[in-house]
C-alpha cells in the first residue's frame, strides 16, 4: 500500500510538473503581470516574493482557475460572494473588487498569523512553507507544502526573493 502512495505521488508530482512546463508561458505572463505588485507587498509585509508568487500561481490556476476568473480570488480564500444573486452559483470563497485586493487581503490575513513575527523580513522561503502549514494555511498541508516547493522551483520563483531593489541617488 506505500509503495502505491509512493508512486502515487511520484506520478502526480510528475504531472504537476509537465502541466507546468506546458503552462511556462503562461506562467510567466502571470508572473509578470502581477511582479510589481507583489514586490511592493512584499516590502511592505515582509513577506517572500516567491511566497507570494507561488502561492496564487497554485491557488489560482495561474489566474485560470474559475475562483480566479469569477471571483478575483487568487489564494482559495474563504468568504462571501454574491454568485448566486448575479450567475446562481454557490461558492464559499471570497468575492474581491479587484485582483489587487485579493493579493492584499492574502498579505494581511497572513500578518495576522501567530508565526508572523518571528519570519517577517525572512526571505528563506522553506521557512514560510513551513510556519504556514503548521498553522493550518491549507487542509491538506504535505500536498500544499509540496506543491508550493515544486512551483517555487519550476519558475524559480527564490530569484525573485535575491532582487535588490536599486538606490536612486541625486547628485
Amino acid at each position: 500500500m506505500q509503495k502505491i502512495i509512493k508512486y502515487g505521488f511520484i506520478i502526480l508530482s510528475f504531472l504537476i510538473v509537465n502541466i507546468s512546463s506546458v503552462n511556462a508561458q503562461a506562467g510567466k505572463k502571470y508572473i509578470d503581470k502581477y511582479k510589481t505588485l507583489v514586490a511592493s507587498l512584499s516590502e511592505e509585509y515582509g513577506i517572500p516574493k516567491s511566497i507570494i508568487t507561488a502561492i496564487s500561481i497554485v491557488e489560482s490556476g495561474l489566474g485560470k482557475s474559475r475562483n480566479c476568473k469569477l471571483l478575483k480570488n487568487h489564494f482559495g480564500i474563504v468568504g462571501k460572494n454574491n454568485l448566486l444573486k448575479t450567475k446562481g452559483i454557490k461558492s464559499m470563497f471570497k468575492q474581491y473588487k479587484t485582483d489587487e485586493d485579493s493579493f492584499k487581503d492574502f498579505c494581511k490575513i497572513i500578518s495576522r498569523k501567530k508565526f508572523y513575527p518571528k519570519l517577517k523580513g525572512n526571505n528563506d522561503y522553506k521557512l514560510w512553507i513551513e510556519a504556514m502549514a503548521k498553522a493550518g494555511y491549507s487542509t491538506k498541508p504535505k500536498i500544499w507544502k509540496k506543491e508550493i516547493l515544486i512551483t517555487i522551483k519550476h519558475f524559480k520563483l527564490a530569484s525573485l526573493d535575491k532582487e535588490v531593489k536599486e538606490d536612486v541617488t541625486e547628485n
